[in-house]
């Protein structure tokens, strides 16, 4: 697949704080990618170069295959952005902003319009400013969206909606918006929401890529065990190289695994133990992805009334 935007090298300094180190990251056109990793590690920045409104101070970024800093109407034109505080005008009405911005674009889907105020339940005729902070969200997906882009970039879209409101939200994306026509990056920490949806995964943590791959292929590379020996004979630490973190005590222990299928069989023999694999979602990976898969202090702390393993 070709890209739909691509970082080279791109490192972006704020006075003495890096908010991206080396970053070279390519988003394939046809995906809908999941942007994840905690607070301030560089996903804002990320999705500002990818635009144009932030440039950077080393490397290039290249967006619909045109570099970053040269995008044009053309190029703006294709693309939607929802940011995270969108400041919108609050004396106009939903109608009027929604007439005001279809005049910037030569496309404006009316249709999808009218489909979107009905599902997102927006009334045209309220004022902005009188909009509750998870109706000015939606407003702002629409506004982001009925010119059809190729790509759509939603930065913390559900940060003010309810979990029903999200549900929907994201019903709506996967309705009217398929992967051949729009790429979609959507950055967010709600990662049980965005699950459903996404089918690839980029995590940044301290400004650096820790995870860019499938979301089907991280979810193979990692699983759960729940390992319970009746003999009650499991050691106070395993020293197996694909066993990431442990936790639990000589009679059952919960074990995150990297690679472990091959070796579940000799596992059992050696630890006399019944092992139980299990897969783990997206909230699952996340301290593993953020860390490059090396097990961090939270996932080696032992759960209560447990004593710890490593």
């Amino acid at each position: 697949m070709t890209g739909a935007f691509e970082l080279r090298g791109v490192t972006k300094r704020y006075g003495g704080t890096t908010a991206l180190r080396d970053v070279t990251v390519q988003v394939p056109t046809g995906s809908i990618t999941g942007l994840v990793g905690r607070n301030a590690s560089g996903k804002t920045t990320l999705l500002r170069h990818v635009t144009g409104m932030v440039l950077p101070d080393e490397g290039e970024c290249l967006t619909l295959g045109k570099p970053a800093r040269k995008l044009g109407r053309f190029e703006l034109s294709r693309m939607g952005v929802v940011h995270q505080d969108d400041a919108l005008p609050e004396w106009m009405r939903t109608s009027q902003l929604l007439r005001y911005v279809s005049s910037f674009y030569e496309v404006w889907d009316r249709e999808l319009e009218r489909s979107l105020l009905s599902r997102l339940e927006l009334d045209p005729e309220a004022k902005v400013g009188t909009l509750s902070p998870g109706m000015r969200q939606r407003l702002a997906l629409m506004v982001a969206t009925c010119h059809r882009p190729e790509l759509l970039l939603l930065d913390e879209p559900l940060n003010h909606l309810d979990p029903m409101a999200r549900r929907d939200l994201l019903a709506v994306l996967l309705e009217f918006f398929t992967p051949e026509a729009t790429t979609i990056v959507i950055s967010s920490h709600m990662l049980r929401d965005i699950e459903p949806l996404v089918d690839r995964i980029l995590c940044l943590d301290r400004g650096r890529v820790t995870a860019h791959d499938t979301l089907d292929d991280l979810k193979e590379r990692y699983s759960e065990w729940i390992v319970t020996s009746p003999e009650g004979r499991l050691p106070a630490s395993f020293t197996e190289p694909y066993v990431v973190s442990a936790r639990g005590d000589a009679h059952r222990a919960r074990l995150i695994v990297r690679d472990g299928g091959p070796h579940a069989a000799s596992f059992r023999d050696v630890h006399r133990a019944v092992v139980e694999p299990m897969p783990l979602n997206l909230e699952g990976l996340f301290s593993l992805l953020v860390t490059g898969g090396v097990a961090s202090a939270d996932s080696l702390a032992p759960e209560p009334g447990e004593t710890g393993t490593s």
